[in-house]
């Protein structure tokens, strides 16, 4: 294949990706936004706040260093991915990043190299880069493993660099290790110039890396072991053990300190896209549950054709699950649905009162010593406890 085949192969991949969004809402699909910039026009999603951001008919064109553009979709599925495609000027350092910069991955023309933002630095020499060629730059999410994958799209030529995220376990005096950070691409996708002239970004496709799911699990940091859990006990975490049984495919969309709000935000943008027979929910360990706003998750979910499943969060410290809980009781006994008693799994006499601290990392912060986020005991307890409330989603 020559290049100008290869590159139009490639390209009407794209396109036919982007057109497989519209179907979705009859069809599964793993690509979740998809837009193509052919010139000034309205774009709503894209935040660029002015200044050296600008639409063309080349894409749009970013000059001023440090310029973030935000697109503002709201994702956490652990396992997704963001392409972009762009070309750079000779000198360019383009930046892909979170918007809480918990993540960056970066792109130098100059040094020829790519890059991820750990500490120490994850780098690979990158000899084939070229100002004179369009590229498509992916960024991978995978749980605890991100991902920066750079393809020529003249000549093929391709190269990736990627890290492991490994928890502490606990924090201070409960800190298992010393732990590895990577950052989990929080919340919104952003890229941008970090050093040189321009670089010009000429499509944006935002993909799954799974559709029409069994199950798809939501919910705050207690729903996302990618952050605390060491590397090797991983598989061991109770998110991990329930998809690693289930018979379909599985994916989580955890979010650390996160309320449903921000859960009923970014599941609009998840869900009706991938699709899902069964949808667990564990919400509220950080507040903001009322009987209104389970209601309307339930709803939604509903909606979707999907089956809800709303589990009683972990017991910790406060016993602040107590109340939380009663009201998670409410909800399913007004719309008739399960839900897993992960209270009962984490609590010293299997009552969902008093938190057993042997399941439980232990946080020591200097404001307060915390049992909330399940280690390796209390996740074989909770995934356990599925067997008992929930066998239908092993079916």
């Amino acid at each position: 294949m020559n290049d100008t085949s290869r590159l139009k192969y490639i390209s009407l991949g794209l396109v036919m990706m982007g057109f497989s969004a519209f179907l979705y809402a009859k069809n599964p699909t793993p690509v979740l936004y998809n837009r193509i910039i052919t010139g000034p026009g309205d774009y709503p999603e894209l935040v660029t706040d002015g200044g050296d951001a600008q639409f063309t008919r080349d894409g749009l064109r970013i000059a001023g260093k440090d310029r973030i553009v935000k697109l503002n979709y709201y994702y956490a599925l652990a396992e997704r991915l963001v392409r972009y495609h762009v070309r750079f000027s000779e000198d360019a350092v383009g930046v892909f990043q979170s918007d809480k910069g918990d993540f960056k991955a970066f792109v130098d023309m100059r040094h020829k190299r790519i890059s991820l933002g750990t500490d120490p630095v994850s780098e690979k020499e990158t000899d084939f880069l070229d100002a004179n060629h369009d590229y498509i730059v992916e960024v991978h999410r995978d749980y605890q493993t991100s991902k920066l994958r750079i393809v020529d799209l003249f000549t093929g030529d391709f190269a990736e660099v990627s890290a492991t995220m490994d928890g502490a376990g606990g924090v201070g005096e409960g800190a298992l290790g010393t732990g590895f950070f990577v950052g989990r691409q929080y919340d919104y996708y952003c890229f941008g110039l970090a050093e040189g002239t321009a670089l010009f970004v000429k499509q944006i496709c935002v993909l799954a890396k799974e559709s029409d799911l069994t199950l798809l699990i939501y919910g705050d940091s207690i729903t996302e072991p990618e952050g605390y859990f060491p590397t090797a006990d991983f598989p061991c975490a109770w998110t991990q053990l329930i998809m690693e049984h289930i018979s379909g495919k599985a994916m989580s969309s955890g979010r650390g300190g996160t309320t449903i709000h921000e859960l009923l935000e970014r599941i609009k943008n998840e869900l009706p896209y991938v699709q899902a027979k069964y949808v667990m929910i564990t919400i509220g360990t950080n507040g903001g549950n009322t009987e209104e706003n389970l209601s309307e998750l339930v709803e939604y979910i509903l909606a979707q054709g999907s089956i809800p499943i709303l589990n009683n969060i972990p017991c910790n410290e406060s016993g602040t699950q107590i109340p939380v809980n009663a009201m998670i009781e409410k909800v399913r006994q007004k719309y008739g649905i399960n839900g897993c008693k992960f209270d009962l799994a984490t609590s010293l006499n299997h009552d969902g009162r008093e938190v057993d601290q042997t399941t439980m990392y232990f946080e020591d912060y200097d404001w307060g010593k915390i049992y909330h986020h399940p280690n390796v005991k209390g996740s074989l307890q909770m995934y356990t406890r599925t067997l008992i409330d929930v066998p239908e989603i092993y079916e």
